[in-house]
C-alpha cells in the first residue's frame, strides 16, 4: 500500500475547479458573440468581468501556495497550473474584446471556420471543468489529457482552414488584419489549454 505525506488540502482543488469552469464562462459567452442581434458590448463586459474573476482566483492561488507548509503536490506545479489556466482566460477575453472593439460581429458573418474554432474551445473547457475535481486523486485523468490533444489537434485543423479563408481574396485587407489578430488569440487558447492538460499529466507521473 502507498503512503502519502502530502495533506490533502482541499482549498488548492476548489480554486483550479473555480478557474476551470470560468472558462466554460468565457468560451459561452464567445458562442453568444455570434448569435444575431447579441448585445455585442454587454458579452465584452461580462467576458471581461469573468476574465478579472479569474486573475483574482489566480491571485487566491498564490497566497494560498505561499502560506502553506507542505502543499498537495509540488509548489513550482501548482504555480504552473494556476498560471495555464489565467492564460487560458486572458486569450479567450482577448478574442472576445477584440471581436467587439474591431466591429467584426457586424459583418453579415464571421467565418464559419471561426465558429469551428470556438466550438473546439469549448468543449476542451468543458472536458477541463469536467476533469479538475479528479486532480484530487488524479483517477481516471488519463482519458482527460488524450481527449484535450485531440482537441487541440481539431484546433489546429481550424485555424489552418481559417487562414486559406481569410487570404483567399473574400474579405479586404484591414478586415484580414483584424480577424487575424483574433484568430490568432483564438489558437493561443487552443494550445493554452493543451499546456494545461500536459502539466496535469506531468503532476500524475509524479504523484504515481
Amino acid at each position: 500500500m502507498k503512503f502519502s505525506f502530502r495533506p490533502v488540502e482541499g482549498a488548492f482543488y476548489e480554486l483550479f475547479t473555480r478557474a476551470a469552469y470560468n472558462l466554460v464562462k468565457g468560451t459561452e459567452l464567445l458562442n453568444e458573440l455570434a448569435l444575431p442581434g447579441v448585445d455585442v458590448q454587454s458579452v465584452a463586459d461580462r467576458l471581461s468581468d469573468v476574465e478579472h474573476d479569474s486573475d483574482s482566483i489566480t491571485h487566491e492561488l498564490y497566497k494560498k501556495i505561499n502560506s502553506t507548509f507542505i502543499t498537495p503536490f509540488d509548489r513550482e506545479d501548482i504555480y504552473s497550473l494556476g498560471s495555464q489556466l489565467d492564460d487560458v482566460m486572458d486569450h479567450l477575453e482577448a478574442a472576445g474584446n477584440l471581436l467587439y472593439l474591431y466591429g467584426l460581429t457586424d459583418l453579415p458573418s464571421l467565418p464559419r471556420e471561426m465558429h469551428e474554432l470556438v466550438t473546439v474551445l469549448d468543449q476542451q473547457a468543458k472536458v477541463t471543468a469536467e476533469a479538475m475535481p479528479r486532480l484530487r486523486s488524479l483517477k481516471g485523468m488519463e482519458e482527460y489529457w488524450i481527449e484535450i490533444n485531440r482537441l487541440e489537434n481539431d484546433g489546429d485543423r481550424a485555424y489552418r482552414m481559417l487562414l486559406v479563408r481569410l487570404f483567399s481574396g473574400e474579405y479586404d485587407a484591414l478586415t484580414v488584419l483584424k480577424m487575424k489578430e483574433v484568430v490568432d488569440e483564438l489558437e493561443a487558447a487552443c494550445d493554452a489549454f493543451e499546456h494545461v492538460a500536459n502539466t496535469i499529466e506531468t503532476i500524475a507521473v509524479k504523484e504515481s
